[in-house]
């Protein structure tokens, strides 16, 4: 028989180790692994390259500064030239999911280059009474913010399709909302994603930094203690063990973080940890301007050592970007710490900071980063083993990437929304170079070359 397309000659990262193969690929799934060249329409040449499963941003904001419709084409695009196959959304709505989850999914539907999924944000009694619509929407993993209410409690909310105008909110993510939401989750057997930062201590921090009239990035990270981190921890953990909840923790960057998760995992919480590529790689210490400002704050050069030794000993589960397609006249609009807007882009970069910084150094190993990248995420989010691994009958989800290509990272590289990256000018060693979802090319070579609408929202399964 002939088969739709055969991938030759790549080094392949399985969880047994490295293998040199050809890959075949037929109807969107891989088929086999095979020294032979059997009948095949298309050819992808990948002599001197390694194959692992398509890279998973599990945290991704997109939607807020442009409407879904346009921000699924320009983050996707981004998305595919960085080597992500499959990005998971933080949707933000506001209003009851009856009434808006439906047209953010219409128009999400046709503007994705790659797969997406979604994680739900729940801010109101209303919302929880809904999660199960959400369930039945393919969502099937929810969002909790501890860090916005009370003077803190300033969100902007996804846009509604084909708008062009910021959604500007005030919530107040109480404990009982946290507790309610947690209790729901378990009742659908769905994680909980948790921001976990007290937002009373935090309003308290800010408060009292912009007394002592305090600017910078050290302020805004010791107006928001990783003190503050641990005590939502503690909270969230607990309401966690009551009702058998899985607890996934994003962006954790901080030591202080990191202890007291292993001190609830004792506890007998269910927990998974995310990290994001800035506590890898940027400190208040040596960051310059206002650019990396971000929620939680990146912390000091001990911080991510302890991040990096924790993903060398297998203490974090994942990686996800904390990706957020904003631009500069926003994000620098006031004229302090205090007034420019926190998050920034990263989707587009993950990977080759990864490879540069991780295996290129010796700190992780391609095994690993394959676990931190794809498998895990898949695990913990009910893709598994259609998404994650390269085995026979997944789908054909392969990044493809060159080790010892270097490139210069600059923000039109990557063809999304933000025109500003915080790794400006950085040169990096390791980068993927072909992008392969469900058997189509997608990105080869910094160039989108699949369509627009190839990319499908994933159908996940309940843990």
């Amino acid at each position: 028989m002939t088969f739709d397309t055969i991938i030759t000659d790549s080094h392949i990262i399985l969880p047994s180790g490295l293998i040199d193969k050809n890959i075949v690929i037929d109807d969107g799934k891989i088929v086999k692994f095979t020294n032979d060249m059997p009948a095949c329409d298309h050819k992808i040449n990948g002599n001197g390259l390694v194959s692992i499963p398509g890279a998973i941003d599990t945290h991704v904001h997109y939607g807020v500064y442009s409407p879904i419709n346009q921000a699924a084409k320009t983050e996707s695009h981004a998305a595919a030239i960085g080597g992500i196959t499959t990005m998971m959304r933080m949707l933000r709505l506001g209003e009851k999911f009856s009434e808006s989850l439906q047209p953010q999914l219409d128009a999400a539907s046709q503007n994705h280059y790659v797969d997406y999924t979604i994680h739900a944000s729940i801010f109101t009694p209303e919302q929880i009474s809904e999660m199960n619509l959400c369930v039945k929407n393919k969502i099937t993993s929810f969002k909790i913010y501890m860090n916005l209410g009370g003077e803190v409690g300033h969100v902007y909310m996804d846009m509604p399709p084909n708008s062009s105008d910021l959604v500007s909110a005030k919530v107040n993510v109480t404990n009982e909302i946290v507790e309610q939401t947690v209790k729901t989750a378990a009742s659908l057997k769905c994680p909980v994603l948790v921001h976990a930062e007290d937002y009373e201590s935090c309003g308290c921090g800010i408060k009292t930094a912009k007394e002592k009239k305090k600017d910078g990035l050290s302020a805004w990270s010791e107006s928001r203690s990783p003190e503050y981190e641990v005590k939502a921890i503690k909270t969230v953990s607990k309401f966690g063990r009551d009702y058998d909840c899985v607890i996934y923790f994003v962006h954790i960057g901080s030591e202080l973080a990191l202890k007291q998760i292993e001190e609830e995992r004792k506890l007998g919480t269910k927990i998974f940890v995310e990290t994001c590529p800035h506590y890898l790689t940027l400190s208040y210490e040596k960051q310059q301007g206002y650019l990396a400002k971000v929620m939680p704050p990146i912390r000091t050069e001990q911080d991510t050592k302890a991040v990096w030794q924790a993903l060398a000993g297998n203490r974090i589960d994942t990686i996800g970007t904390d990706h957020v397609a904003n631009q500069l006249k926003l994000k620098l609009g006031g004229e302090d710490v205090w007034g420019a807007l926190a998050g920034f882009p990263g989707i587009g970069t993950v990977m080759p900071i990864l490879l540069n910084d991780g295996i290129n150094q010796n700190k992780i190993s391609l095994e690993q980063l394959v676990k931190f990248t794809s498998y895990n995420a898949a695990r913990i989010f009910g893709m598994y083993p259609q998404k994650g691994s390269l085995e026979p009958n997944s789908d054909a989800d392969i990044t493809m990437i060159d080790l010892k290509k270097e490139k210069k990272v600059t923000s039109d590289l990557f063809g999304g929304f933000s025109d500003y990256i915080v790794y400006e000018g950085r040169n990096l060693k390791g980068w993927p170079v072909k992008t392969i979802v469900r058997g189509k090319l997608v990105a080869e070579d910094f160039e989108v070359v699949g369509k627009l609408g190839h990319g499908k929202l994933v159908t996940r399964s309940i843990n």
